[in-house]
Protein backbone atom coordinates (compact mmCIF):
# COMPACT_ATOMS: atom_id res chain seq x y z
CA UNK A 1 0.00 0.00 0.00
CA UNK A 2 1.31 3.43 -0.91
CA UNK A 3 0.07 6.38 1.12
CA UNK A 4 1.00 9.92 0.14
CA UNK A 5 0.47 13.16 2.03
CA UNK A 6 0.27 16.20 -0.26
CA UNK A 7 0.83 19.70 1.07
CA UNK A 8 3.24 22.62 0.87
CA UNK A 9 4.62 22.09 4.37
CA UNK A 10 2.08 24.02 6.41
CA UNK A 11 1.11 23.06 9.96
CA UNK A 12 -2.03 21.22 8.79
CA UNK A 13 0.00 19.22 6.28
CA UNK A 14 2.52 18.22 8.95
CA UNK A 15 -0.36 17.22 11.24
CA UNK A 16 -1.85 15.02 8.50
CA UNK A 17 1.50 13.28 8.06
CA UNK A 18 1.62 12.59 11.82
CA UNK A 19 -1.96 11.30 11.76
CA UNK A 20 -1.19 9.06 8.75
CA UNK A 21 1.78 7.50 10.59
CA UNK A 22 -0.40 6.76 13.63
CA UNK A 23 -3.17 5.36 11.43
CA UNK A 24 -0.78 3.01 9.61
CA UNK A 25 0.44 1.73 12.97
CA UNK A 26 -3.10 1.29 14.31
CA UNK A 27 -4.29 -0.44 11.13
CA UNK A 28 -1.36 -2.84 11.32
CA UNK A 29 -0.68 -2.79 7.58
CA UNK A 30 2.51 -2.57 5.59
CA UNK A 31 2.51 0.80 3.92
CA UNK A 32 4.98 3.16 2.34
CA UNK A 33 4.31 6.74 3.48
CA UNK A 34 5.62 9.58 1.32
CA UNK A 35 5.22 13.36 1.43
CA UNK A 36 4.91 15.57 -1.64
CA UNK A 37 5.35 19.34 -1.33
CA UNK A 38 5.80 20.36 -4.99
CA UNK A 39 2.79 22.17 -6.45
CA UNK A 40 3.31 20.65 -9.91
CA UNK A 41 3.27 17.12 -8.50
CA UNK A 42 0.10 17.91 -6.55
CA UNK A 43 -1.63 19.05 -9.73
CA UNK A 44 -0.51 15.90 -11.59
CA UNK A 45 -2.06 13.81 -8.81
CA UNK A 46 -5.35 15.72 -9.00
CA UNK A 47 -4.85 17.41 -5.63
CA UNK A 48 -6.12 20.98 -5.58
CA UNK A 49 -6.91 21.42 -1.88
CA UNK A 50 -4.37 20.66 0.80
CA UNK A 51 -3.69 18.89 2.98
CA UNK A 52 -4.59 15.80 1.02
CA UNK A 53 -4.20 12.08 1.58
CA UNK A 54 -3.86 9.68 -1.32
CA UNK A 55 -4.00 5.91 -0.91
CA UNK A 56 -2.91 3.78 -3.85
CA UNK A 57 -3.29 6.70 -6.30
CA UNK A 58 -6.80 7.62 -5.09
CA UNK A 59 -7.46 10.93 -3.29
CA UNK A 60 -9.39 9.97 -0.15
CA UNK A 61 -9.13 13.20 1.87
CA UNK A 62 -8.64 16.74 0.61
CA UNK A 63 -8.80 20.15 2.25
CA UNK A 64 -9.08 19.04 5.87
CA UNK A 65 -7.23 17.37 8.71
CA UNK A 66 -9.02 14.09 9.49
CA UNK A 67 -8.97 12.07 12.69
CA UNK A 68 -6.76 9.03 13.06
CA UNK A 69 -9.91 6.87 13.01
CA UNK A 70 -10.99 8.34 9.65
CA UNK A 71 -7.61 7.56 8.13
CA UNK A 72 -7.64 4.04 9.59
CA UNK A 73 -11.02 3.53 7.90
CA UNK A 74 -9.62 4.62 4.54
CA UNK A 75 -6.56 2.41 5.00
CA UNK A 76 -8.71 -0.60 5.83
CA UNK A 77 -10.94 0.08 2.81
CA UNK A 78 -7.86 0.38 0.59
CA UNK A 79 -6.34 -2.82 1.95
CA UNK A 80 -9.48 -4.85 1.27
Amino acid sequence: MIITVYGPGCAKCKKLEEIARKAIEQAGVKAELTKVEEIGEMAKAGVFLTPALVINDRVVISGKVPTVAEVVGHINAGAA
